[in-house]
């Protein structure tokens, strides 16, 4: 389970690196698509709990770190229009 990292830009042009325990992230997320905001939030929880569950499976324990950063994009989500789009910029391992 190699941990990666995502790169993101939001729609008011910042951008933010995002951490996954797991490479299923791209299994989630596509580099250089565009997201409907909602769409994005969606995505990114359902995979990053997923990778949080193979964590459990191999370690007996979930991944803090990926719920945190669930946690992380819905507060940054919540900052705008729910119309915005988030591009998914790149993977970086």
């Amino acid at each position: 389970m190699p941990e990666m990292r995502f790169s993101v830009r939001w729609p008011d042009d910042s951008t933010s690196l995002c951490y996954s325990p797991s490479s299923t992230i791209r299994d989630a997320l596509e580099a250089g698509r565009r997201y409907p905001l909602p769409e994005f939030v969606t995505r990114s929880r359902a995979a990053l709990e997923h990778a949080s569950e193979r964590v459990a499976q191999k370690y007996g324990f979930g991944c803090g770190q990926a719920l945190a950063q669930i946690r992380a994009i819905e507060q940054r989500a919540a900052l705008y229009p729910e119309d915005g789009h988030v591009v998914v910029e790149s993977f970086e391992y």
